[in-house]
């Protein structure tokens, strides 16, 4: 949507008025400055470099006017009392932002302005964020936490999450990212610096999520190349893998399921893939799996190829990433249908469970699973959204995604819960006794075995996993981008001009902070971080970012914002949901977490006391950076303790918004 240009934005900056001539609320020309609503709030101190309220005007300090003034981006500042058009001193020019953009910091924005790459076309961001939003948390990951938390009961507590916490702060930071044009960690010199280390935060959780994420695709991968053959390998038990309890009741033969049969599938997921048998738990992980090393590998040299030019390369391999997993998971789920038994399972997944309703554990997991899946607090959207043209409907672009994840999930579930059924009724067991264990072992087990029953088996394998891996190469291209676009916005005179090569020690120490996950107990190691290092970590980060964005920079500076790009405020539905519900439902759900860890079991393995003890120390690592920031900034800043709050409170960094062939600072 373009802005319209009023009668006044028409006129050349260069012509004079003064500022005693100018009305309320009518933009006035000075000295090549635009500056609408004139009340001195700040005035600029002689050396050009900073800003401080003058006397009497302390109070407005930290509620800065909701005007904006535009410099020319080409302006230099000489830095000996004259302004920025090098036109009048400095002291004597009133406008509303907190500091001048002088020196090395004019420099760093400007460079970030003019260098700064688009996306090509509007379809590639779309298709960028559906392929982030969309990955193997709704083919993997829903459905066992639906089946985990009773059916469809799961679907209630979900559906609340969506609409009061996961979709207003992913849209909350579409427009966040779209405005200010600024990955994580720099935007917050324009938002509120005193949280800051919530940038950081997002890097290090992305850095965990890299650590085991990737390695889940290793395990799709190794399945894909076993897939090329003409019987697939887990649809037997004469494989030296297997072992006496292996029972084939896919077989021709009249073959009883009992207490300690274990399928073909299971065996090669366990005893070949992951190899969990040479390992005695988290105390004894064993050796490094070299076909997964291989694997994870081939899948980091993809990414890092995929995302090392930016998002104008990656925008174009998400044309294929973001839309083949859609026809197969299609085919999958007319498949699903015409299995017999199929009605069992989609009876029990639409079934809701209302006792299930009162435990908070279903709606700590709901709450997890939205934000993991829609993606709020990972940076991503952030860094996605920042390279957009600054009049996108953001607001649109924020309905379609969210909608399409949370109906994707749904029809994930459809497509479990149809194979569930059938596996219940070829043992001829109740669905919830079908699938013992939880977590990957759905997609590696029951969709891996239901694949190669199917006519053409070695063809639907091969483009199953495929799906898995486009899947998750999504997610991992924009994982890192939120860190890259981080990085490279806070230190562009480091790694501005080598994003390649950042880019590369990035993947580099992704991929060595994998090898954990990588050893015969690396599927133990894989279930402690998914649930310490980012569920409750990403919960707190988004929190505190909505009380920043809501309670100190404001809800009406931030919906003014978006007013600015779209032409129109958000309504009450979405002011109240980011003042009130939904840090709430944050907080409830953090504390929740908090005061009842969850009980880990994976295969016939219990994960021991001490791994809470550590699990814990894991989520606090990435979050622990944001007091610790606060703290620094205080110290670092000159004044009374009251001067140092306000100080860090105020934005310190004007966001430059276009004007036709003019750049303005917004404060």
């Amino acid at each position: 949507m373009e802005k319209k240009t009023t009668s006044n934005e028409t006129e050349p900056l260069t012509s004079k008025k003064d500022t005693s001539d100018c009305s309320k609320g009518e933009d006035c020309k000075e000295n090549g400055l635009v500056v609408r609503n004139p009340k001195p709030a700040l005035r600029l101190v002689e050396d050009g470099t900073k800003a401080h309220a003058s006397r009497g005007d302390k109070g407005d300090a930290a509620q800065i006017s909701n005007g904006y003034s535009g410099v020319q981006s080409s302006a230099p500042c000489d830095g000996e009392g004259e302004d920025a058009q090098g036109t009048a001193p400095a002291a004597t020019t009133t406008t509303t932002t907190t500091s001048t953009t002088c020196g090395a910091e004019a420099q760093q924005q400007l460079m970030e302005l003019e260098d700064r790459e688009t996306w090509s076309k509007k379809i590639d961001f779309l298709l960028s964020v559906i392929g982030y939003a969309v990955d193997l948390g709704n083919v993997w990951r829903f459905p066992y936490i639906c089946y985990q938390n009773g059916g469809g009961a799961f679907l209630i507590p979900y559906t609340i999450m969506a609409l009061f916490g996961g979709i207003p702060l992913f849209y909350m930071e579409l427009a966040l990212g779209q405005y200010h044009r600024n990955g994580c960690i720099s935007i917050w010199r324009k938002i509120c610096p005193i949280f800051k280390g919530i940038g950081f935060a997002i890097c290090i959780i992305d850095l965990y999520v890299a650590s085991y994420y990737n390695t889940i695709m290793a395990w799709a991968f190794y399945y894909l190349i076993s897939s090329f053959t003409a019987e697939l390998p887990w649809t037997s038990c004469t494989n030296p893998w297997n072992t006496g309890n292996c029972t084939n009741y896919f077989s021709k033969d009249n073959v009883s399921w009992s207490l300690h049969s274990i399928s073909p599938a299971e065996e090669f997921y366990t005893r070949q893939v992951l190899q969990v048998h040479r390992s005695n738990g988290l105390d004894d992980l064993g050796g490094i799996s070299w076909q997964l090393t291989l694997c994870l590998l081939l899948i980091f040299t993809i990414v890092y190829f995929s995302i090392w030019k930016g998002v104008k390369t990656s925008g174009k391999v998400v044309w294929v990433t973001a839309t083949f997993p859609y026809i197969i998971l299609f085919i999958l789920l007319v498949r699903g249908a015409t299995l017999p038994g199929a009605w069992r399972g989609v009876l029990y997944y639409l079934k809701p469970d209302w006792q299930k309703l009162l435990a908070t554990e279903v709606w700590v997991d709901a709450a997890a699973q939205i934000f993991f899946s829609l993606g709020p607090g990972f940076g991503v959207l952030l860094a996605y959204s920042s390279y957009n043209k600054f009049h996108n409907n953001c607001y649109q672009d924020a309905l379609v995604t969210s909608t399409v994840n949370c109906l994707t999930s749904f029809v994930s579930g459809f497509v479990i819960f149809t194979v569930l059924g059938y596996m219940a009724e070829m043992r001829n067991e109740d669905v919830s006794e079908v699938a013992k264990d939880t977590g990957p072992s759905l997609l590696f087990i029951t969709y891996a075995e239901a694949i190669a029953n199917m006519p053409a088996s070695t063809f639907f394998a091969i483009i199953f996993f495929l799906m898995l891996l486009t899947l998750g190469l999504d997610s991992t291209f924009a994982g890192l981008e939120g860190v890259i676009t981080g990085v490279l916005d806070e230190f562009p005179h480091v790694w501005g001009k080598r994003r390649e090569l950042f880019v590369l020690g990035l993947t580099i120490l992704c991929f060595l902070g994998s090898l954990a996950t990588l050893t015969f107990g690396g599927a133990y190691v894989v279930k402690l971080f998914e649930e310490y290092a980012t569920g409750p970590a990403v919960l707190t980060v988004v929190f505190l970012e909505a009380v920043a964005v809501s309670w100190f920079y404001g809800i009406t500076q931030f919906c003014n914002d978006v007013k600015e790009m779209l032409g129109s405020a958000p309504g009450w539905y979405w002011r109240v949901c980011w003042v009130a519900i939904s840090p709430l439902f944050l907080l409830f759900v953090t504390c929740s977490f908090l005061s009842s860890p969850p009980e880990l079991r994976l295969f016939d393995y219990d994960y021991p006391y001490w791994t809470t003890v550590v699990g814990y120390c894991i989520g606090t690592s990435s979050i622990i950076f944001i007091p610790i920031y606060m703290i620094y900034r205080l110290v670092i800043t000159p004044g009374t303790l009251k001067e140092r709050i306000l100080k860090s409170i105020t934005p310190e960094t004007a966001t430059e918004i276009p004007f036709g062939d003019i750049r303005m600072n917004a404060v």
